[in-house]
């Protein structure tokens, strides 16, 4: 077993956490229009630290903050270069050091290219799928998902992780619906709330009308999934606290979510609900990554045990001594 290494976890969560901050910051430049307030890259004004007023200090900021994230998933990554024998979780480390390079590349060309639609899109994908990735070493290194997982009351039955997977991958797909709307500027495409101009089904008329109506219908499909993936946790109680709370923690997230999302459309894309949809959306996001992964640890462990890397091994196998032959004189 994998010991826990508590320094090296609470540094993985404070990754984390510097990435939740540096979300903030870009749904901000989007919210407040800034994202060309500095028109420059990499440097802002030909300087490093440009007066801090108006726009440039949302956009700037963001660049700051994303160079502190960048800074600690280096150090991340050579941390568990290092000192992880799990390698797949090494090569997850090894990932996070591509997407972050990846996604201030991107960061850099939206800049250059006037935030055109795909790449402002494809930059906010990556930024979620990032998040997702700094959250997994989190919880593989928490001393919950080394441990041994409680043990089960008698006629429960495996732990469904499959629901909370397909809530996983359907609240992605609706985050990326979510970016194609807030950058092709389709966010007030609809005007009113609940309904679309005052029926269920509007006139998709145009694509900002079609990809509009189409996040609001996802938002319904993903609020079902999230709950139906969630009930079955919240009947084990007494079982798996483990689950319980990211299983809670989802369904207050999702209906907050939605909330935010009509707010947003209610205040003409006020600064304020607008970031907060973008943020909880990966907060539950997340949310149901760690569902899904500690759900799944106990069918992963019965899964053959992968072979320790060349070079890696804690100790050599010990060989047990020839046994002596022939008849005692």
């Amino acid at each position: 077993m994998v010991p826990f290494d508590r320094r090296r976890h609470r540094y993985a969560v404070v990754c984390a956490c510097a990435t939740a901050v540096l979300l903030v910051a870009g749904g901000l430049v989007t919210s407040t229009g800034s994202g060309l307030a500095v028109p420059d890259w990499p440097l802002s004004f030909g300087r490093l630290f440009p007066p801090m007023t108006g726009g440039v200090l949302f956009e700037h900021g963001h660049r700051l903050i994303a160079a502190l994230v960048g800074l600690l998933t280096i150090g991340l990554a050579v941390w568990f270069g290092r000192s992880e024998t799990r390698a797949w979780v090494r090569r997850l480390s090894y990932l996070a050091i591509g997407a972050v390079v990846a996604q201030g590349l991107l960061g850099g060309l939206t800049v250059l290219l006037r935030l055109p639609p795909s790449v402002s899109v494809l930059h906010a994908c990556l930024a979620q799928g990032f998040f997702c990735i700094v959250v997994l070493l989190a919880v593989c290194t928490s001393r919950e998902y080394l441990e041994p997982p409680p043990a089960t009351r008698p006629g429960d039955g495996p732990v469904p992780w499959i629901p909370a997977a397909v809530a996983t991958g359907l609240v992605y797909a609706q985050l990326i619906l979510g970016a194609v709307m807030r950058h092709t500027g389709a966010g007030l495409a609809i005007p009113d709330v609940p309904l679309a101009f005052g029926r269920l089904v509007p006139p998709l008329q145009s694509f900002e009308v079609a990809v509009h109506f189409a996040h609001r219908v996802m938002a319904i499909v993903v609020a079902a999934a999230v709950c139906v993936s969630a009930a079955p946790f919240l009947r084990r109680r007494p079982a798996r606290v483990d689950l319980v709370r990211p299983a809670r923690l989802a369904v207050g997230l999702v209906v907050l979510q939605i909330f935010l999302g009509a707010t947003t459309v209610l205040t003409r894309l006020a600064v304020l609900p607008a970031t907060a949809h973008v943020v909880v959306g990966a907060l539950l996001l997340v949310t149901c990554l760690v569902l899904t992964v500690r759900a799944a640890r106990p069918a992963l462990l019965r899964l053959p045990a992968e072979a320790p890397d060349r070079g890696r091994r804690d100790a050599a196998v010990p060989i047990p001594p020839a046994r002596a032959t022939g008849s005692p004189a």
